[in-house]
């Protein structure tokens, strides 16, 4: 097995770096056609009884291998939006009966045998769970632990709680749709007659009911994946929840940590204001094995757009209201080296937009989409290097480096690079790189060390990779 660890800031894998594409699972798309199914995205826990393959069942290690032919190196999973395709329609009505129609997106916990959920189907118990569900997941994260991927594991879903009432109408913890006394109330006070706002509620684990299933659910998350190491926890997709919320997960986190022995790599994925309070937490913090820049983003103005925390808004909401613009390499650059230089000890994943993989990288950054490169030397030298402030400050010039041994300079524009090598010694070889592709594009070029090292560049923009001989 493959392991994935965080060592001096980066996120490598069997001692390399890992690099490639996130890519995420369909939510609640699909139908049982076979000219279409292929258009519906990935499923890992999706299921169509009798049918095998992409927008069906998956066969988990053809869709691993695809991963790896396609550049993706992660998996960002959630449990989808309901369980049939029914509700595909978005109406909240109850339905008359149990006829439920495949693709079905099994949700993790197991249905009672009594009483009547709104599909028609019967109610969940939420303290028992869907063994189907669980051990997909399981097989999935045991295929990416040998083939050196990642599952990136949302807990939760934040999508049913906020938006269209329709994701509300089946969801396992409403309670007209399980026996476990959840305390929700019925009927849903929609607004509007469409949308619901049950977010205050569910994230309130001052509820006996509530914080009691919380608690055995996220510990079911971290039990599944124990053995895992190529398993990120996250606490959910799309969450702008309260900061007592991930508090509560993390502690219930550090708790199952003392219990097993285990430590499992954990991602704090928030808006700002609820990380930054994390991160000035000496317990939780360091249950913190990456930070996740999703929600919030430095835009290219160099402006913050930070959506608070508890707003009962979703992602989307919060950017119809907001309006904020998109960012930038030196942004996006700039919004790594501030938490690297903070937190040396964790990794920093960027996901708010995977168009910049080369300025998370020179900024430190944990898993950057960078299609070509592949060179196994390069891969293993990196996560011995921290970001370098370059010695003219051009702004169009970011370096990595290992002291005296590896020097990594991405340059943006076609003006000469220069390296201060003056407090070393030695004879360097010159790599260039072309950064589009990442592709090697010449090598053998030699310059002495003990003075500042002028480098032009090939191509536009360019990257130079110094190695001491």
């Amino acid at each position: 097995m493959k392991r994935l660890t965080v060592s001096n800031g980066w996120l490598i894998c069997d001692g390399r770096l890992l690099t490639g594409k996130a890519g995420g699972v369909a939510w609640w798309r699909g139908n049982i056609r076979p000219d279409e199914a292929r258009s519906f995205g990935a499923g890992v826990t999706r299921f169509v009884p009798g049918r095998i393959g992409p927008g069906f069942t998956d066969d988990l290690d053809a869709l691993t291998e695809t991963m790896i032919a396609g550049g993706q190196a992660a998996l960002d999973h959630n449990y989808g939006l309901w369980y049939d395709r029914r509700r595909d329609d978005h109406q909240r009505v109850r339905r008359m009966n149990g006829d439920v129609r495949p693709p079905f997106y099994e949700q993790p916990f197991a249905r009672s045998g009594r009483g009547t959920a709104w599909d028609g189907l019967s109610k969940y118990d939420l303290t028992k769970y869907n063994p189907w569900y669980w051990s997909r997941l399981k097989e999935f994260a045991d295929l990416c632990g040998r083939k050196g991927l990642v599952l990136l594991h949302q807990n939760y879903f934040q999508h049913h709680i906020l938006e269209a009432g329709a994701h509300w109408a089946d969801f396992p913890w409403r309670s007209a749709n399980n026996i476990n006394s959840t305390g929700f109330p019925e009927p849903p006070p929609y607004a509007g007659d469409k949308r619901i706002f049950m977010d205050e509620l569910f994230y309130d684990v001052t509820h006996p009911v509530r914080r009691s299933l919380h608690r055995v659910y996220i510990r079911k998350c971290l039990d599944n994946f124990a053995d895992d190491s190529n398993v990120i926890q996250f606490t959910s997709a799309e969450y702008t929840g309260p900061l007592e919320f991930v508090r509560f997960w993390l502690d219930t986190i550090i708790e199952w940590k003392r219990e097993t022995g285990k430590n499992p790599l954990i991602a704090l994925s928030c808006t700002k204001d609820v990380q930054d309070a994390i991160l000035a937490d000496p317990v939780r913090r360091g249950a913190v094995s990456l930070i996740d820049i999703r929600y919030w983003w430095y835009q290219a103005d160099g402006t913050l757009y930070a959506p608070e925390s508890g707003q009962h808004l979703a992602p989307r909401q919060h950017a119809r209201l907001l309006y904020p613009g998109p960012t930038s390499f030196a942004q996006v650059h700039r919004a790594i080296r501030e938490y690297q230089d903070k937190c040396p000890d964790k990794a920093v994943l960027y996901s708010a937009d995977d168009r910049f993989g080369w300025a998370v990288l020179m900024g430190g950054g944990a898993i950057p989409n960078i299609p070509g490169l592949t060179d196994e030397a390069l891969l293993a030298a990196i996560p011995r290097m921290k970001p370098l402030d370059m010695s003219d400050e051009r702004a169009d010039q970011y370096a990595l480096a290992e002291s005296g041994r590896n020097y990594l300079v991405y340059a943006a524009s076609g003006e000469t690079i220069q390296v201060d090598l003056r407090q070393t010694k030695g004879i360097f070889e010159v790599r260039v790189l072309d950064p589009k592709s990442g592709r090697l594009i010449s090598s053998g070029d030699m310059v002495t060390a003990g003075a500042k090292v002028d480098l032009r560049p090939k191509v536009q923009p360019c990257v130079f990779w110094l190695t001491r001989q």
